[in-house]
C-alpha cells in the first residue's frame, strides 16, 4: 500500500490561535494536531523520515513497519492514521494524526483494559471534522452549492420543481390543478432551505466567538430544538439535542453551540452521525477537556411507515474526553439534562 506524500507533515497543536486552526486554506494534506515536539524522540523523528525503508506493508491491515514502528496507514486526511513504537504498544492516542489525545485508544485497539478509561475508545470517523478549508464534512456537491450564483441557484430550484411534477404524475395527480400548480416550485424551495446546512462554512459559524476564560466546570446548553431529514426516506426527524463541554481556559458563545447543531442538523442525516459530528466539530474548535452530546428524536419513517409506531423515540450520545473516562463525570452530565 503506497503511502500518500506529505501523510507525515506536522502542523502546530496550539490551541490558543482558533484563527489559525480553522483558517487552514493554504494547509492541504494530513494535519498531526495531537502530537507535541517534546513528545518524540529522536528515533521516532528518524522513523517518520525514512519512509523509503519501509520493511513491510500489510495489504490487509494497511500497516507499514519501519523498524521497531508500525503506520497505520489509512485514508489521505484521515485521524485513524497512526504512528506507533511496536515494542510499547502506545494505545493512548497520543500520536494521532490529526487527532486528539484524550479521545481514545488506536486503531483496532479497545481501551477496555486501561484504568484510564471507564468505557472503550469512541470509533473515528474517516474524515477530520473541519475540512482544510473550514468545511465540515462537505459532500460532493458541497461547494457547487456554496458558491453558486443566484442564477445558477434558480436553475437548481427550477430542476428541482420538474423532477417534483415528475413525482405528482407518477402519483397519480394532476400537476396542473389549482392546489398543486405552484406546488413544485415550493417544494423546491423548501428543501433547499432543509438543507441549507451544506452551504454553510464553520468559520462562518464561529465568527470569532471563542473567549479566553478561566472557567473548569461544565458548560451545558441543553434541549436544544432540533429538525432534520433521514438520509433513508428523506422524511423528517426532530427533537431535542444537550451540549456539555468541561473548558480547558475557554469557552465558546453559547448561541454558537446551537448554531453547530443546526448546522449539521440542516442536511441529509442519521441521527447517530449527527450526535458525533456535533461532539467532534465541538472538539476540534476549543481542544477542551471533555465533550458530551445526548441527542432524542422521533423518527417519521417509524412513525408514518415501517413498523408505525408512534411515540417511540431514539436516542443517542457521543461522549469525548473526560465525559468518556470518568464515570462519574459522565453521569454528572446526565444528570444536569435530564437523561438518567
Amino acid at each position: 500500500m503506497p503511502l500518500a506524500n506529505g501523510a507525515i507533515d506536522s502542523v502546530s497543536s496550539d490551541p490558543n490561535a482558533l484563527l489559525k486552526m480553522l483558517d487552514l486554506n493554504d494547509k492541504v494534506g494530513v494535519k498531526t494536531n495531537g502530537v507535541r515536539e517534546d513528545e518524540i524522540d529522536d528515533d521516532e523523528v528518524d522513523a517518520l523520515n525514512q519512509l523509503d525503508d519501509i520493511d513491510d506493508v500489510d495489504s490487509l491491515s494497511g500497516k507499514a513497519s519501519i523498524g521497531p514502528y508500525t503506520l497505520n496507514q489509512t485514508t489521505h486526511n484521515s485521524p485513524l492514521s497512526t504512528v506507533t513504537r511496536s515494542s510499547e504498544n502506545r494505545t493512548g492516542g497520543g500520536h494521532l494524526l490529526h487527532a486528539h489525545p484524550q479521545l481514545g485508544a488506536d486503531v483496532g485497539s479497545s481501551s477496555v483494559g486501561d484504568s484510564r478509561f471507564s468505557r472503550p475508545a469512541s470509533p473515528y470517523t474517516l474524515n477530520p471534522p473541519i475540512d482544510f478549508d473550514g468545511l465540515s464534512w462537505p459532500s460532493i456537491g458541497t461547494r457547487s452549492r456554496l458558491e453558486a450564483t443566484t442564477e445558477e441557484t434558480q436553475a437548481k430550484v427550477a430542476r428541482i420543481a420538474d423532477a417534483v411534477r415528475i413525482i405528482l404524475t407518477e402519483i397519480g395527480e394532476d400537476p396542473n390543478r389549482e392546489g398543486l400548480l405552484s406546488t413544485p416550485e415550493r417544494y423546491a424551495k423548501a428543501i433547499m432551505f432543509f438543507t441549507k446546512g451544506y452551504e454553510q462554512n464553520i468559520r462562518t459559524v464561529i465568527n470569532r466567538a471563542v473567549f479566553e476564560e478561566d472557567h473548569d466546570e461544565m458548560v451545558i446548553v441543553k434541549d436544544i430544538p432540533v429538525f432534520s431529514l433521514c438520509e433513508h426516506h428523506m422524511v423528517p426527524f426532530t427533537g431535542t439535542m444537550s451540549i456539555g463541554y468541561i473548558p480547558n481556559s475557554r469557552v465558546l458563545g453559547l448561541s454558537k453551540l446551537a448554531r453547530i447543531a443546526e448546522m449539521f442538523a440542516r442536511r441529509l442525516q442519521v441521527q447517530e452521525r449527527l450526535t458525533k459530528q456535533v461532539a467532534l466539530a465541538v472538539w476540534e474548535i476549543l481542544r477542551p477537556q471533555g465533550v458530551a452530546v445526548v441527542m432524542e428524536a422521533s423518527h417519521m419513517c417509524m412513525v408514518m411507515r415501517g413498523v408505525q409506531k408512534p411515540g417511540s423515540s431514539t436516542v443517542t450520545s457521543c461522549m469525548l474526553g473526560r465525559f468518556r473516562e470518568a464515570q462519574k463525570t459522565r453521569e454528572e452530565f446526565f444528570s444536569l439534562v435530564g437523561k438518567r
